[in-house]
């Protein structure tokens, strides 16, 4: 039981229950079922970001972007949807996806090709995509009159209780498990991270593994721009503003490592509702905005150093097993 507490994943479960726990005592009706079931559904668009965020940090980078790719692509189709209401709700879908993948190619590019550090090139291309959707609209909105009935509703049909939008996060969720912890891509991108030396030895090209890493976080940042659009009824140029901090800040309190090679699926759901649950629950106990941003900017400090004290601990151990080997080997010599 102890060794199971110790997990990040379980101590964050158990944090987040004791959170609705408290939160529920100051407002009878949030842990009902149904507003449960609508914190998961508004949380679904970070849980989707925070996991692309989670992909790039893995190969030891950093995607800032994703936030402002979600900006550009939703203006894209939003508009597109507006100029062509017959185009079919499939093809605005795969062409978000598309988009997005093509702007996260560009960061991959410039990090593989021309070497130049992910922080650098993500925070450049930031600024580039929401200058992109603001040339693109004009700086105009467009509205929910203007978008298609079948754009808006898919989202929000719901199925078994649940808004698709909800169901889609669901979905993303076990394809992201099974494509990092089954398939040559998944293990590449942890030995990139976690050993890049010893990665290359092994026939890992680090480079590509970043670069497909780049476009997978660029094509969730696409599917994300239409289930943003569509959930909130508006394409601005501002949406989604400071998600790409939030995204990290998911991957950080649910253990993902900066240093890269580090971190689980599960703990970036986990770390995302935990973000959910707080600004869910924050206003409806209270609490002012900026009181707000002051609780989730200590979350995060906190959980940095909760993660830098358990890789030092995760390194002593290391060395003190590698110390016990050699004794044990030059005893035996």
């Amino acid at each position: 039981m102890a060794r199971l507490i110790r997990k990040r994943e379980t101590l964050l479960f158990l944090i987040i229950v004791v959170m609705i726990a408290i939160f529920s005592t100051r407002a009878a009706d949030f842990a009902t079922p149904d507003n449960l079931a609508g914190i998961f559904n508004d949380t679904s668009i970070l849980i989707i970001l925070a996991l692309a965020q989670m992909t790039v940090i893995l190969t030891k980078s950093i995607d800032l972007s994703v936030a402002a790719n979600l900006a550009f692509t939703g203006m894209a189709i939003a508009m597109m949807n507006a100029a062509y209401p017959d185009l079919p709700l499939v093809v605005l879908i795969l062409m978000a996806i598309v988009i997005g993948a093509c702007l996260g190619a560009i960061n991959g590019f410039l990090v593989w090709a021309l070497e130049i550090p992910p922080i650098v090139v993500t925070l450049g291309t930031l600024t580039i995509y929401r200058g992109m959707a603001f040339v693109l609209s004009g700086g105009a909105w467009v509205n929910a009159h203007q978008m298609t009935p079948i754009f808006l509703s898919v989202p929000r049909t719901p199925i078994l209780g649940l808004p698709v939008l909800g169901w889609v996060g669901i979905i993303i969720v076990l394809l992201m498990y099974v494509l990092l912890r089954y398939t040559q891509f998944g293990r590449s991108a942890y030995a990139t991270g976690g050993n890049p030396t010893a990665a290359v030895y092994a026939g890992i090209d680090t480079g590509w593994t970043k670069f497909l890493a780049f476009v997978l976080s660029g094509a969730l940042a696409g599917l994300s721009s239409y289930l943003w659009v569509s959930r909130y009824a508006v394409a601005y140029v501002d949406i989604a503003n400071g998600f790409e901090l939030d995204s990290v800040a998911a991957c950080v309190i649910g253990g993902i490592s900066i240093a890269g090679g580090v971190g689980s699926v599960a703990g970036t759901v986990l770390g995302a509702l935990f973000l959910g649950v707080i600004k869910n629950a924050l206003p409806v106990i209270g609490i002012s905005p900026f009181t707000q941003m002051a609780i989730s900017g200590t979350v995060i400090i906190l959980a940095v150093a909760f993660n830098a004290r358990r890789e030092r601990n995760r390194g002593r151990i290391i060395l003190r097993d590698r110390a016990a080997a050699e004794i044990r080997t030059e005893a035996a010599a």
